[in-house]
């Protein structure tokens, strides 16, 4: 068994004007509360309102940048070349770029509630990994094919790399599972820059020039999602192990909208996030936005919105749970 890494590694998450800074504000403070051992670095990319990014309002307001910077966080600009206002998942990608080479990073999506001791997870950096909390949203095979081997087959073959060894042979052919798939909520490395150069140029290089398999295949917004499980294999990585069960677990919730937070996670996540911004410099900054002042500081999010669904037994798509909120009025984003 390989030893583990023990290296303190940078965070990586990307933040500008509007709902991002919000999050941004709610996952440092939820770090600061679930992990207040946390040594480590933590970036903030902040994309200029130049480049891929031109005459969009990117840049973080002040009350919030303050925040930010009193608990911790660095935010340093970058400019997008590549994806911008067009594709903006895509900041990621470009953001790894600001990250010091060679040491080792975790990226997380900024709809992230820190809910554990984050310094506690047992990273293998020499191994990357990524989230498993997907659902098969990508690819969608065509029904006179290629099926899912043939779509994923021809990536992998494209960039040299090895697809049969992707593969979960536990799973049955031509099922979802069987093939390596991420979301791009949570990933990390032990080098950013190598990890950013093949994510940066096997992602250009599908969204410029796709190849036959790709022609039925819709690759807005799951380029991303097309190109991580690639990126992860060709640098020695793969499924993440039981040692990094806290992600999407008990160290972290990738919310993805707060309404969301509220209709399906844990008490203890809802406990987490309404502690964490109950301090009146922060409960100022987020009554600026409709959601954290409706769902958390009305308390909308326990009296409306989590009694909806408390009565599901097992889970629930979340495209099903999101139109239950807008039918109800609840989809505040």
């Amino acid at each position: 068994m390989m030893q583990q890494t023990q290296t303190t590694p940078n965070l990586l998450i990307v933040a500008q004007a509007g709902r991002l800074e919000f999050e941004a504000l709610i996952f440092m403070a939820s770090l600061r509360v679930s992990a207040p051992d946390w040594s480590g670095r933590v970036i903030i990319a902040e994309p200029r309102p130049d480049g891929a990014w031109q005459d969009h309002p990117t840049q973080i307001s002040e009350q919030c940048r303050d925040l930010l910077t009193q608990l911790g966080g660095r935010i340093i600009p970058f400019t997008a070349r590549h994806f911008g206002a067009a594709y903006p998942q895509g900041n990621k990608i470009e953001a790894l770029a600001l990250l010091p080479e060679g040491e080792p990073f975790v990226f997380f999506d900024t709809d992230t509630l820190i809910t554990g001791p984050l310094d506690r997870v047992r990273f293998d950096f020499r191994r990357p990994s990524a989230s498993m909390r997907r659902e098969a949203t990508w690819p969608q095979p065509p029904l006179y094919g290629p099926g899912y081997a043939g779509i994923w087959k021809s990536i992998y073959e494209r960039f040299g790399q090895d697809f049969d060894r992707s593969l979960d042979l536990t799973q049955p052919d031509e099922h979802w599972e069987r093939y390596l798939y991420f979301n791009a909520g949570w990933f990390f490395g032990a080098d950013p820059a190598e990890f950013g150069r093949r994510f940066l140029n096997w992602a250009r290089a599908l969204r410029d020039d796709p190849h036959d398999e790709l022609a039925c295949q819709v690759m807005e917004p799951w380029l991303d999602q097309a190109v991580l499980p690639v990126v992860v294999h060709s640098l020695g990585g793969g499924r993440p192990g039981p040692e990094l069960d806290g992600l999407d677990g008990d160290v972290t919730c990738h919310y993805r909208r707060l309404p969301l937070l509220y209709a399906r996670h844990s008490d203890h996540a809802i406990q987490v996030l309404e502690s964490a911004v109950a301090p009146k410099e922060i409960k100022r900054c987020l009554r600026e936005w409709e959601p954290a002042r409706k769902l958390i500081y009305q308390e909308k999010g326990r009296t409306k919105v989590r009694p909806i669904f408390a009565d599901r037994s097992g889970p629930v798509p979340e495209k099903q749970i999101r139109n239950q909120l807008k039918t109800r009025g609840w989809w505040l984003v």
